[in-house]
């Protein structure tokens, strides 16, 4: 049984609701359509109401099966303005609330905030900062969690891999690194992998000599310190993490070089990069970013993404509300 098949069989019964704020795009309605057929999560989907309209008859969606909400004409809508408020502590007047909360992502975020829904998709059509900022000003990140990072799940048949951080932390020192070591074991987990988590680098076991180099390595020492449980270990080039026959050369007596299916990527440009080539050539279905770190889950969408992509995150993200 493959990642997504046990995930449905986990959120069936609860249905968790999932919330989608870029409703009017026709991937995301598409993937509500299927979500809503499903019968696995039940789907809300923001939008003006003449636009989801004509997206639905383009489509040939009947949208009166989909539960959809035009935030202009949301009745709790004073509800929404005054918590808003609250939650940003005299930073926020009145007017500015009622402004911003016609924002699909802030709208969205106070849904999931004020328990009307229970995690959130967007990015289709926005990019990532316009998705992870309410969330961190609104959700929070965890106790103890400094900053969030943006994982994603590599699906390709039976085979499951994590990589992060792909798209939310430019660059990382050692310590950020571990925390996203961190973050990631845990997530891997909650998807009922093993995670053998390899720290990339361009040299692996000091084969190169760099202030880069001495970021992972110490990364790995600190990792370790935070969760002396973990399965952690590099710097490893990538063909070390995860070929056994050329770990056993560059990487001899280490458990987890030629078998790591957690990879964090050193900075964003090589995680994005990295996660793209699999996805592209290698024929890996990307789920995410997923944001590792939040109070509540609210994941990010590539603006790239396929119809698909957008529903298999309503699936992984229902799943996240029942961990």
């Amino acid at each position: 049984m493959d990642l997504i098949k046990e995930l449905k069989e986990k959120i069936k019964e609860k249905k968790p609701v999932i919330v989608y704020p870029e409703g009017e795009d026709p991937r995301i309605l598409a993937a509500a359509k299927k979500l809503q057929n499903d019968g696995y999560v039940r789907p809300i989907i923001l939008g003006k109401k003449s636009e989801l309209e004509a997206t639905a008859k383009d489509l040939g969606i009947d949208l009166s099966k989909i539960n959809y909400i035009d935030p202009n004409e949301y009745e709790d809508l004073d509800y929404l303005v005054e918590k808003l408020m609250e939650r940003r502590k005299g930073k926020l007047d009145e007017e500015k609330a009622r402004k911003l909360i016609l924002d699909p992502n802030y709208f969205g975020t106070m849904l999931v905030y004020t328990g009307k829904a229970e995690g959130m998709v967007s990015g289709a059509a926005h990019t990532t900062a316009e998705t992870v900022r309410p969330a961190l000003q609104i959700i929070k990140t965890k106790e103890g969690v400094k900053r969030t990072s943006g994982a994603f799940l590599m699906l390709r048949g039976e085979e499951v891999y994590l990589m992060a951080d792909c798209a939310i932390n430019i660059e990382l020192d050692s310590q950020g690194l571990a925390e996203v070591a961190v973050l990631s074991n845990e997530l891997a987990k909650q998807f009922k992998m093993d995670p053998k988590i390899a720290m990339l680098s361009f040299s692996t076991k000091g084969s190169a000599s760099h202030e880069l180099v001495d970021k992972v390595a110490n990364a790995v020492k600190l990792a370790h310190e935070m969760d002396p449980e973990m399965k952690v270990d590099g710097e490893f080039q990538f063909d070390a993490a995860f070929v056994p026959e050329v770990a056993k050369i560059k990487a001899p007596g280490s458990e987890i070089a030629g078998h790591a299916n957690v990879f964090i990527f050193p900075s964003i440009d090589a995680g994005n990069i990295g996660y793209k080539l699999a996805q592209r050539f290698g024929g890996f279905r990307a789920i995410g970013p997923i944001l590792q770190g939040l109070n509540a889950p609210v994941n990010d969408l590539s603006r790239g993404c396929t119809s698909d992509e957008a529903y298999y995150l309503g699936i992984i993200t229902a799943a996240q509300t029942m961990i």
